[in-house]
């Protein structure tokens, strides 16, 4: 069915809806106002834009696709769930027909008015929690919540969860292609960024960003940059402010990373019940987190860089913005600096000799890895904890002082006077002072340097080096240094982002732990692209818990 004119030269659809004004533009769409001349109704229809750059045959596999999760999303009946009247094709573009809210946007209340009284978000999120557990019993996942997707009611205050323009249907193919990235980033789940796994929680977290969004008027994750958002989802301190206090167990329960402790919907539900009738919430029952008043107190520096490590949900994420670069050639790279204030191979030298035995175990028990790629058994996933012994094993060249590689893996005895286990695939390039192992196309770069103790500790020199930051990788943001300790001995971990030294690059992001040790400063860190950290978090974490003075 195609596009008609009326009698007015108006667009008319499917025979019987009558375009008029334009309502609204989004990233998967056009929402117009709309007449359905066979009813005698207005309506809202959603216009789905084409991808001009999909073949045919992927475009007709998104037609389908979407046409299809439109009508399973058609079958939801909830008084908070925009009913979906229809779904039709104009052409090549699907068209949903839904009920038309006379009123605006959450979006469109806090610009205008600012935060909203905690008693009136009570009441949204009851409202908004209801329309999950009706579409996630339904095997219907929103995957977009945020304010903008939320629509008020002017008339009788009725809270509606519009746009399910990106959900997905459990079991089926999501609406875009593999690969991609659908949603926004502020109200994204940590999960749902690293790609590794999707569910009604992700849904539950996203609420929580609007629920504190609601309150204070902002984002908790607002970010001048892409990779500042993406990094305050998945990797900073959640800092819920102070307008959050009175329903701080209902968002800190809804934001918490790990998805099998985050707080169920019938449990925030019967808290923000609780908020309306008594003025207090109580702490939850049913959740592995039980927030206070005062927030979340901060984990100790050392223990920090640990918890992200083994909560794979933290070490596998800014996956959105992977599309800048994902390769690049080694004869391209002609790098000045690249995480510790200029410390990056100036040249390339792909088949470079590497240095120690390249001996690898399929099955050491110090190092085997879980199906998500992190490392398991008495390896630990943070760089903090003790190395496995120098013993010789099937993964070890036997010789003392050489450590024990991870499945995947080989010893690299240094001739600097140091042993770490690195990727079979790395390839060794000596610079000057530093050490650089680096994968094929130089994608990941791990760089090792050892030097003389310097006035302040490691502390100071990472905070020198922090600060020299911008001028030393390009773009630089994010950055913070953590005061932390290594194996008993003092030591800073620095982390940022940048864009990397070229557009074919792209962002990249730096893991660096500097620490003192009999007498001198041991630094390692691993550059990747932001849509690799999973990868270059794992690769960190071994270098660092493996990292053995030679004798």
């Amino acid at each position: 069915m195609g596009t008609e004119g009326g009698r007015d030269g108006a667009r008319v659809i499917a025979g019987r809806y009558r375009l008029d004004a334009r309502l609204g533009r989004g990233g998967m769409g056009i929402v117009w106002g709309a007449t359905d001349q066979l009813l005698g109704r207005r309506v809202a229809v959603k216009e789905l834009t084409q991808d001009d750059t999909l073949s045919a045959e992927e475009a007709r596999g998104r037609r389908d696709r979407t046409l299809r999760e439109a009508r399973a999303v058609a079958q939801l009946s909830h008084p908070h769930i925009i009913v979906v009247h229809d779904v039709v094709e104009d052409g090549e573009r699907p068209c949903i027909v839904m009920e038309l809210i006379d009123g605006g946007s959450l979006a469109d209340r806090i610009a205008e008015r600012g935060p909203i009284e905690p008693e009136e978000v009570a009441r949204i999120g009851i409202a908004l929690l209801g329309a999950l557990r009706a579409a996630h019993a339904a095997g219907v996942l929103h995957r977009d919540i945020k304010p903008a997707n939320v629509l008020l009611d002017s008339a009788g205050g009725r809270v509606v969860l519009t746009d399910f323009g990106i959900a997905q249907v459990a079991g089926a193919t999501t609406l875009t292609e593999t690969g991609s990235f659908v949603g926004s980033p502020e109200y994204t789940a940590p999960e749902r960024m690293s790609g590794a796994r999707t569910g009604a929680e992700s849904d539950l977290w996203s609420l929580g960003a609007l629920l504190c969004t609601a309150l204070s008027g902002e984002s908790p994750f607002r970010r001048d940059s892409l990779g500042g958002i993406l990094h305050a989802v998945v990797f900073a301190e959640i800092r819920t402010p102070e307008q959050a206090a009175p329903l701080l167990p209902v968002v800190r329960g809804l934001l918490e990373r790990d998805p099998d402790r985050r707080l169920g919907a019938a449990e925030a539900e019967r808290l923000l019940r609780a908020y309306l009738e008594t003025g207090r919430t109580p702490p939850p029952v049913s959740s592995g987190y039980t927030p206070t008043q005062a927030d979340v107190p901060r984990p100790r520096p050392e223990t920090a860089a640990r918890e992200r490590s083994t909560r794979g949900v933290l070490v596998a994420a800014l996956l959105v913005a992977a599309m800048a670069g994902a390769g690049i050639s080694a004869a391209a790279l002609l790098m000045k600096g690249d995480g510790d204030g200029g410390r990056t191979p100036t040249s390339s030298a792909p088949g470079a000799p590497v240095s120690g035995p390249a001996t690898t175990s399929a099955g050491a028990s110090s190092g085997s890895r879980s199906p998500s790629g992190s490392a398991t058994g008495s390896r630990s996933a943070g760089p903090t904890a003790a190395v496995p012994g120098g013993s010789a094993s099937p993964a070890s060249d036997g010789r003392p002082g050489t450590p024990t590689a991870p499945s995947g893996y080989r010893v690299a005895r240094d001739p600097a006077g140091f042993a770490l286990a690195v990727p079979e695939d790395f390839t060794r390039l000596p610079q000057g002072e530093r050490v650089f192992y680096l994968s094929p196309g130089q994608v990941f770069r791990l760089g090792i340097k050892v030097s003389p103790r310097q006035p302040g500790g490691p502390s100071a020199v990472m905070r020198r080096a922090a600060a020299d930051g911008p001028d030393s990788n390009p773009g630089y943001h994010d950055g913070r240094v953590t005061q932390t300790g290594h194996r008993g001995h003092p030591a800073a971990l620095w982390e940022f982002t940048w864009n990397g030294f070229s557009a074919t690059e792209g962002p990249r992001h730096t893991y660096d732990l500097c620490w003192e040790e009999g007498g001198l400063l041991y630094d390692v860190w691993v550059s990747a692209p932001v849509g690799k950290v999973r990868e270059a978090r794992e690769y960190f974490d071994v270098a660092v818990d493996t990292f053995t003075v030679s004798t």
